[in-house]
């Protein structure tokens, strides 16, 4: 299973690695750090040098309760950042973590080789109206998350009758309106901490395989979330381990893309489930 930009592809018979880089001052882990460019420079070519295969970069922060920001704040906030990384990375695969049409199809044209969507197509109507097709003319991979609400609401008592169940059910009807606009290469993300409980995050992590009945390549993003924190009794801070925990249980089940802040220790758990998968 490869993934194919206009001039590299990714490879993924072994897992990649996607580096979160927030360029937000409220993100709940990394906010404010990489204000700078200099700081942004340095972060990026730490996670390259640990083995990132992707940059990730949001100027909208997705926690439970952020403050929406407007589109012009986030396009100030994320374009500038990706112009310098391609300029300073030429090689770099860049993604962009938007749910806005206008902002992918700026970041696109500024040099991002992705992008990740939070919305499953939009939050707003207009915005269901024309992301797909905006991201169908772009001619990008894509990334389609599953959520329930909406950042503000999100957390606000979410429930289903059957988690995986209904996850199937959201991916079959958004993957086959995402194929229908013209996008030709899609990943699946079940969204962990979106509009889901810790019942939720951990079925779904158990339970991770059945997404394999798509065919299509799976991210997991579970970095120093509440739903470690809440059973290890962490904070965002302290919360590595248990993230490196539940990476590789996601590994096991069939991820192939781990979104992460922290590149070095997720890259040592893809190593050593390759290996042990590789057995004869």
């Amino acid at each position: 299973m490869k993934i194919k930009f206009t001039n590299k592809e990714l490879d993924l018979s072994a897992p990649a690695i996607m580096g979160i880089v927030n360029v937000t001052p409220d993100s709940f882990y990394d906010g404010g750090k990489y204000a700078t460019e200099e700081a942004l420079l340095q972060q990026c070519n730490k996670m390259i040098q640990e083995g990132a295969d992707i940059l990730d970069i949001g100027g909208y922060s997705t926690r439970p309760q952020a403050v929406s920001v407007s589109e012009e704040e986030e396009l100030k906030r994320s374009i500038p950042a990706i112009q310098t990384i391609r300029k300073h990375f030429p090689k770099a695969i860049i993604s962009i973590d938007t749910f806005r049409p206008k902002v992918a199809m700026e970041a696109v044209n500024t040099g991002a080789d992705l992008i990740n969507d939070i919305s499953g197509g939009g939050f707003s109507l207009s915005e269901k109206d024309k992301f797909f097709q905006t991201i169908a003319s772009l001619n990008v991979p894509y990334i389609l998350m599953h959520i329930q609400g909406t950042p503000e609401t999100m957390q606000q008592n979410p429930h289903y009758e059957n988690i995986m169940v209904e996850l199937k059910i959201f991916f079959s009807e958004k993957i086959k309106k995402a194929k229908q606009a013209g996008i030709k290469q899609i990943i699946i993300d079940p969204g962990f901490g979106f509009g889901k409980n810790l019942e939720h995050n951990y079925t779904i992590l158990k339970e991770l395989f059945k997404l394999k009945d798509f065919n299509l390549p799976i991210l997991a993003g579970v970095s120093r979330k509440s739903m470690i924190n809440k059973i290890t009794n962490n904070t965002p801070a302290t919360a590595l381990n248990g993230t490196t925990i539940v990476n590789t249980i996601a590994l096991m089940n069939g991820a192939d893309i781990l979104r992460v802040h922290d590149v070095k220790e997720a890259k040592e758990a893809v190593k050593i489930i390759n290996f042990i998968k590789n057995l004869k």
